[in-house]
């Protein structure tokens, strides 16, 4: 070999031995960085081989030494925050160069539908045109994770557009709303960079975003947890195992939902009539409309008219929103089958189906657990065609199939968001070496149904995060929002109990709760106002957090029976916002609940009944849409609470 050649050979088995520098998805230009902390740099190199990082703000190189895999790992001292923005560069030989990094304050803000909410996109917050052409903040960063799920633990996380981006009317389109509205507050505050990372899902439990390690010591979990964690993630495994769950408990609900024969729907091709069918008028909840405390299967059937130009042509079926899963039928042929109480379902009806002018829609809806049935506003119901449309809002024909009391309990789909431990993996469990001040979370809604298990479950999810960020990390929280039907009385109230379980997690330190109780929405579970929603929470980060000012919600402390009255006591003077106190019930030794009247002294509230002659329990706001008007300081709304521990 010439030593022409001999030089190329050399050459290219360095080219070869050498590695392209790879770094963690979240590591890019326009990054913040935690400031008077560590900036951890991690990734992947040449095998054995030196990698240098060196930042603008030290100006001087950290080393070290990749391993038998080309995986390093280094620490570099951050100083206090400023809009001075700078380099990184990561070397092994090739440079790999950050842009634009700052310094200061990052936030990791988690959920489900009202976290995602964006500015604009589906959301549309309230005012959302100016929010959106004002959104011009070149020192907020924003970056948003990508909805992926994993059955076991991953680095791959995935992002959107790219990783971090500068703060502007593009990149907060379909930004978290409520995240967007707590980095501005912490901005005009703080002054220094603001970085927010988006990790959220809408209709996603609790549980999802814990890990499995965690679940297994959480009451009622820990069992399928174990079971979980036994097959050590391997997807194979997992779908062989759900595959013949599904299989058995499908085969069983089927032998048991008297609208199913020989495992296939007995009622969808013709009209059905018989005593067994009664009439119910929709959109509406089914445990307002005649069947208090019903979860199961609900078949509706409702027989609509066409005009004769529409036969033959393709028409849309809107059934509106179904809590929780459905499966829609039009004359005898499937249409349709969604998951999920807030998604609105539209659905396409083929010409074939659409012989003459009379269309049979039958929907199977199932309800696991709280209210239930085909609701949203009346103009979610419609069958149309084009521009026309005929209403579908009024009666429907209704039969049960089957109560979930009846039923084996379901297997649940563990390729799902909502599975054990699937998004920690994702979007949680891949940042572990980044680091955070703190979170802010906005969830609950999809844990109403299983109120019982949020007390303990909740609370181990902080503690979780706490251990994976090896920080007592600030972690503030939304109480979720008024909704649904308005009731004075609702002592079984869900959603009072959601709520109660959620500010049960206060005893944790370095907790802080925004009670959102006055800024709900009957009709919609994703309430517009989330501008106040991220001021709350940034007030309760920068008084408890960084000493700024004061946020201390007003709570319950005590209770004395004077007579026929009981005498509460608040930890901070009230006011009411109207004439008259609203949203107090009291019972006596029955249990009973009664609305109540109440005056209001200072940090006393006197409340009573004629109904009741001896008070034992005074409830607030206890309801799923609570009719409740005091406040205390700051204006924030009197938290929800019961005196009792009564169901």
């Amino acid at each position: 070999m010439n030593k022409k050649l001999f030089a190329i050979a050399l050459c290219s088995i360095a080219l070869c031995s050498q590695a392209k520098v790879t770094l963690p998805p979240y590591m890019t230009d326009n990054m913040v960085v935690q400031q008077e902390s560590k900036f951890v740099v991690k990734g992947n190199a040449s095998k054995h081989g030196t990698v240098t990082v060196t930042t603008g703000w030290t100006k001087r190189p950290y080393t070290s030494q990749t391993d038998a895999s080309g995986n390093f790992r280094i620490e570099v001292p951050t100083p206090k925050g400023s809009t001075r923005a700078y380099k990184v560069t990561v070397s092994d030989g090739d440079v790999l160069t950050l842009n634009n990094v700052v310094i200061g304050e990052v936030w990791l803000c988690s959920g489900q539908s009202n976290m995602e909410m964006p500015l604009n996109g589906w959301g549309k917050v309230m005012d959302y045109q100016n929010e959106l052409r004002n959104a011009n903040y070149p020192y907020i960063r924003l970056l948003q994770a990508k909805r992926i799920i994993s059955t076991a633990p991953t680095d791959n996380l995935v992002l959107n557009n790219g990783g971090w981006n500068v703060c502007d009317s593009a990149s907060a389109d379909n930004f978290s709303a409520t995240a967007y509205f707590f980095a501005r507050r912490l901005w005009k505050q703080l002054n220094v960079p603001i970085g927010v990372y988006d990790a959220s899902w809408g209709g996603t439990p609790a549980e999802t975003w814990v890990s499995i390690g965690t679940l297994k010591n959480v009451l009622d979990l820990n069992e399928i947890a174990t079971k979980v964690e036994g097959l050590n993630g391997n997807a194979d495994a997992i779908r062989a195992q759900y595959d013949k769950e599904k299989q058995d408990w499908s085969d069983s609900v089927n032998t048991v939902d008297a609208g199913m024969k020989n495992n296939k729907p007995a009622w969808i091709s013709s009209e059905q009539t018989g005593s067994e069918w009664k009439t119910m008028n929709l959109p509406g909840q089914v445990e307002q409309r005649g069947l208090p405390g019903f979860d199961g299967y609900i078949w509706f059937q409702k027989v609509v008219s066409i005009p004769e130009k529409w036969i033959g042509k393709q028409l849309t079926l809107n059934v509106g929103q179904i809590d929780d899963d459905d499966f829609t039928y039009v004359n005898g042929v499937e249409v349709g089958h969604t998951k999920g109480y807030t998604e609105h379902r539209s659905y396409t009806i083929k010409p074939e189906l659409v012989k003459n002018n009379k269309v049979i829609i039958t929907v199977r809806a199932i309800d696991y657990g709280g209210e239930g049935g085909i609701w949203g506003p009346a103009e979610g119901l419609s069958l149309q065609m084009g521009n026309e449309q005929i209403s579908l809002a009024g009666d429907w024909n209704y039969r049960i199939g089957a109560s979930i009391d009846d039923l084996p309990e379901a297997p649940e789909n563990p390729f799902s968001q909502n599975y054990y431990s699937n998004l920690y993996n994702t979007m949680i469990y891949p940042v572990r070496d980044f680091v955070f001040k703190g979170a802010i979370w906005y969830q609950g809604e999809a844990n109403t149904g299983y109120w019982e298990q949020y007390t303990p479950l909740f609370q181990a999810l902080i503690q979780d995060w706490r251990q994976l960020f090896k920080s007592d990390l600030p972690f503030y929280f939304v109480q979720i929002s008024a909704w649904l039907e308005r009731k004075d009385v609702q002592p079984k109230s869900t959603w009072a109990h959601l709520r109660e379980a959620q500010t049960n997690a206060l005893q944790l330190a370095n907790t802080g709760m925004a009670c959102t109780i006055d800024i709900g929405d009957t009709y919609d579970i994703h309430p517009k106002n989330k501008q106040e929603v991220g001021l709350r929470l940034a007030n309760a980060a920068l008084a408890q957090t960084y000493g700024k000012g004061e946020y201390e919600l007003p709570m319950y402390q005590s209770m004395k029976v004077d007579g026929n009255k009981a005498v509460l006591t608040f930890n901070q003077a009230l006011t009411v916002d109207g004439d008259n106190a609203q949203g107090f019930v009291i019972a006596g030794p029955d249990m009973q609940f009664h609305v109540a009247q109440a005056t209001v002294q200072g940090n006393t509230v006197t409340v009573w009944s004629p109904e009741v002659k001896m008070p034992v329990a005074v409830r607030y706001a206890w309801a799923d849409n609570p009719a409740c008007n005091l406040r205390g300081k700051g204006n924030l709304p009197l938290t929800p609470f019961r005196t009792d521990s009564y169901r």
